[in-house]
Order: structure tokens, then sequence, then C-alpha cells
């Protein structure tokens, strides 16, 4: 039981360490946005997010 345990710590440990290499090796590193309202391909495409579209609708419906 308790090697199971502590192989999954490890196993855990080095994933977040892969993980926050980007984080720990960069000056001003950090993870880029996911959301789709900060991604200039989807603007582009004219994709918005269900917020924005969701807003876009009220504002239509309240000029009606």
């Amino acid at each position: 039981m308790a090697e199971t345990f502590i192989i999954s710590v490890l196993i855990i440990a080095i994933g977040m360490a892969l993980f926050c290499v980007k984080l720990i090796f960069r000056k001003n590193g950090s993870f880029t946005s996911q959301h789709i309202h900060d991604s200039q391909a989807m603007k582009d495409r004219g994709i918005h997010c269900v917020l924005d579209q969701d807003r876009e609708a009220r504002q239509r419906r309240q000029k009606h």
C-alpha cells in the first residue's frame, strides 16, 4: 500500500515539474490564456465565447 502511494506521489510530482517548466525557466513565464475572447485566431473567424454571445443577444433583444 505504501509503495503504491509513494509511486503515485512521485508520478504526480514529475508531472507537475514538467508542466511548470515554462514557468520556472522563463524570466516572465506564464501560461497563455485559453479563453476564446483572448484568441486572435478566434476573433478573426468571428467566433465568440458564450458569454459574449449571450450579451449580444440580450442587447439585440432590448433594442427591439
